[in-house]
């Protein structure tokens, strides 16, 4: 009789350990999945929404004294930028938590669109130097940046951002797929509370 006892309180106690050990490995199971889900969404980056084309023709002059300012030399050129912007997210920096415990990815803040890149085709036409003030290597870097930076300044006037937003949506639908795949729920409810993010999902 004791044995008989001896034998269910062993079968008892030893269940009792599986138990506790399955729960110690699902709760790390979940906290895996959890670094895991922020890391895939990380792994995005940068989420490209829009794309807008800008053609321009850049006027550029230089106008250089020498000799105690008695003589000027001028050289100039005309610029033409073909030019090619990006315009999207940057989902490094969208804020979100995750909970275990429920298996949800909670999303608190998502960013505003930017320029993610600008891809630029630059030719030179009528491209005169000055008798002592010449293009130089250096010049034609500076001129570059001076037409990047002239799409850069054109780019919030062509719309490219509105329709950004409009997409914002469709990204985190993207974030929302890449959490259902290991059976996690997206929860970005927060996001209406905030005004600037709440212009995201209008």
């Amino acid at each position: 009789m004791e044995t008989f006892f001896i034998i269910i309180i062993s079968i008892l106690i030893t269940l009792g350990i599986m138990t506790v050990v399955r729960q110690m490995q699902t709760r790390k199971l979940t906290k895996q999945q959890s670094v895991l889900l922020l890391d895939k969404v990380k792994r995005v980056c940068k989420f490209i929404t829009v794309e807008g084309d800008f053609a321009e023709i850049y006027h550029y002059e230089d106008v250089k004294e020498k000799f105690l300012k008695l003589i000027t030399s001028k050289k100039k050129a005309l610029v033409v930028i073909n030019a090619k912007a990006h315009v999207g997210f940057d989902l490094t920096k969208v804020q979100m938590s995750t909970d275990p415990k429920t298996k949800r990815v909670v999303l608190s803040h998502f960013p505003q669109p930017e320029i993610l890149s600008i891809e630029t085709d630059i030719n030179y036409y009528d491209k005169k130097d000055g008798m002592l003030n010449k293009f130089e290597a250096s010049d034609l870097t500076e001129l570059h940046n001076q037409a990047k930076s002239h799409i850069r300044d054109k780019i919030p006037q062509s719309g490219l951002y509105g329709i950004a937003r409009g997409e914002a949506l469709e990204v985190i639908h993207l974030i929302e797929t890449i959490v259902s795949t290991i059976g996690w729920k997206l929860d970005y409810s927060a996001l209406k509370i905030s005004g600037e993010d709440k212009k995201l999902l209008e």
